[in-house]
């Protein structure tokens, strides 16, 4: 009676064994190839990318290639390894004495590093190297990385290192300069399926095509998690596995079902939508499968609607293709994009949701009355067709508020400022420029709080705007009466700022007379009287009828928008005043 063999899952049973097995590395594997050839090998190598490609097989293929003899006994280091030598067969089966693997996951200390430190001096029992093959090494201590440096960067001639590692980015970076580094890539889905094609073949298997781009597209570019559900695929089908059984055993809904839904929820058709929605659930798909796969719909269009090409991915069905063009076409990006947001917090929702179905179904309604609201800018020539102006202009037959309100197309230029030799010109430069006749250029208070302005002295710009009563002006002479609150000291630093900034001395008087109200006053009651103007226009009426809540929460007047486009064209200046100086 013989022993029947023992059951060997399909992931170890394919594992690459030369690098002629390897799939999807092919830039990997020339430089290898080229680097054996000229007798180049590394003294280290790390491994980089997602789990499934192959790190840990090639750091295994490459211990095999330095240590074949070929079936002779003769050969010497290759890219071909023959796999039927002794130390080929020792390596692959993980029992060779002079190819050490250890998981950095759980030997993480100095302690065990000491261990390879120790043993590095002494040569190889029967291979031609000593390989060290490290998996996820960036779990490492930073005692045991900086415990290996050394032996890294010198290592004997007949100790090679291999390390892998799915986060190169907490490797440090003196050990990434001590190694050659090769970036495995993701499995292209053409090259994936081709590969389970391969297998299923070599097992005999009846698997549609339509089930391996499924189990492509869930793979993500891992070849170890795609022959994984192959596998498991297999199993479930017991005989011919189709795509409705390799989606049920994933969770997921029928792709064709999904884009159903979501074109229910893009019409606003709520009732038939929860009711797709309530079908996929009894079905067995999974409510956050179900959003995410909504939220995959909604990138793959909007891809499509930026780059058509995408449409031609070998994992979507043709069926799938024309629909999701279609719907590229037809959908506005903005609609898109609302609805990417949306199924993100949606997904938040369901996942912290005590109940994942209820949650998924809120989302759906709330989805679903939101598709067909307007855009803000639907929404604005929607009113204004609604609620046309009188008289032709903006503002009807009233005149406008003061200073205009901004318009979109508005070539308004930035003001000539008065102040000293122009925006270009520094503090010194404008003392030398106006040294004759400087107080000519500030006839008005207004030109003396626009150099300041100017100047970027932001504290007493506001100082003055808020606590200055303007009782009397002349140029170099000026009367004031100071609020309550104002600081003690302002008159004194508004006098020195002046002189230093015009070259010139200003007498700044205080008196107890009743002045005009402060900048900050006239301003106040200038917005009042704008905001109140602008909550009569029929537009702003309109919508605040259409939406009762809104409130209007700024507004920019022409002379607003000119002052900040003159603001930001102005040249820093250094500004004397320290934040953090409370003196």
């Amino acid at each position: 009676m013989t022993d029947t063999p023992a059951y060997q899952v399909l992931a170890r049973k394919y594992r690459p064994e030369t690098f002629a097995d390897l799939v999807g590395q092919d830039a990997m594997v020339r430089t290898l190839k080229n680097a054996f050839a000229a007798d180049r090998i590394a003294q280290a190598f790390i491994m980089t990318g997602i789990r499934g490609t192959g790190k840990t097989t090639t750091a295994r293929i490459i211990a095999k290639g330095m240590n074949c003899v070929g079936p002779d006994g003769t050969g010497g280091p290759t890219t071909d390894p023959c796999g039927k030598c002794e130390p080929c067969r020792a390596i692959m089966e993980g029992r060779h004495v002079d190819v050490m693997e250890m998981d950095a996951a759980s030997n993480t200390g100095v302690a065990n590093i000491r261990e390879i430190i120790d043993s590095v001096h002494y040569r190889a029992a029967s291979a031609r190297y000593k390989v060290y093959i490290i998996d996820e090494v960036h779990m490492l201590s930073t005692g045991a990385f900086n415990a290996l440096l050394k032996t890294l960067e010198e290592p004997p001639a007949h100790v090679k290192f291999i390390f892998a590692t799915t986060e190169i980015r907490k490797v440090p970076v003196t050990v990434l300069s001590r190694c050659q580094r090769f970036d495995l890539r993701r499995i292209e889905p053409e090259v994936q399926i081709a590969l389970l094609r391969k297998i299923a073949d070599g097992e005999g298997a009846q698997i549609s095509d339509d089930a391996l781009a499924l189990i492509t597209r869930a793979a993500e570019g891992s070849a170890r998690d795609a022959t994984s559900l192959l596998d498991q695929a297999i199993s479930h089908g017991a005989g011919e596995t189709t795509a409705d059984q390799v989606r049920a055993m994933l969770g997921l809904a029928d792709r064709g079902r999904v884009l159903d839904l979501f074109d229910m929820i893009l019409r606003g058709q709520a009732a038939e939508a929860l009711t797709e929605l309530s079908g996929q659930y009894a079905d067995g798909a999974d409510p956050m499968a179900v959003l995410r796969d909504l939220a995959e719909v909604c990138h793959w269009v909007s891809v499509i609607k930026i780059t058509p090409e995408a449409a031609e991915d070998p994992t979507i069905s043709p069926d799938e293709r024309t629909r999701g063009q279609a719907m590229a076409t037809d959908l506005p990006m903005r609609v898109l994009s609302r609805m990417w947001q949306m199924l993100l917090k949606a997904l938040e929702e369901v996942a912290m949701a005590p109940n994942a179905m209820m949650a998924a179904e809120m989302a759906v309604i709330r989805l679903t009355h939101v598709a067909d609201l307007p855009t803000p800018d639907e929404l604005v020539r929607k009113l204004q067709n609604a609620t046309p102006p009188p008289g032709g202009g903006p503002y009807g037959g009233r005149p406008a508020p003061s200073g205009g309100t901004t318009s979109a197309m508005s070539q308004t230029p930035a003001p000539t400022h008065s102040g000293p030799s122009g925006p270009s010109a520094s503090g010194a430069q404008a003392a030398v420029a106006l040294a004759d006749d400087a107080l000519q250029h500030y006839a008005r208070f207004e030109d003396v709080v626009a150099l300041i302005r100017y100047q970027r002295d932001v504290k007493l710009l506001v100082e003055v705007e808020t606590g200055l009563r303007l009782v009397n002006y002349q140029p170099g002479r000026i009367t004031v009466n100071p609020t309550d609150d104002a600081a003690k000291d302002l008159v004194g630093r508004l006098g020195s700022r002046l002189q230093t900034w015009t070259g010139t001395r200003w007498v700044i008087s205080v008196t107890t007379d009743a002045g005009a109200p402060t900048i900050a006053e006239v301003r106040d009651a200038d917005e009042n009287a704008l905001r109140a103007s602008v909550q009569e226009h029929p537009l702003v009426q309109a919508v605040i009828k259409a939406f009762p809540k809104a409130k209007i929460s700024k507004i920019q007047t022409e002379a607003d928008k000119a002052q900040d486009a003159f603001e930001d064209a102005l040249p820093e200046v250094d500004d004397e005043w320290d934040p953090f100086d409370e003196d």
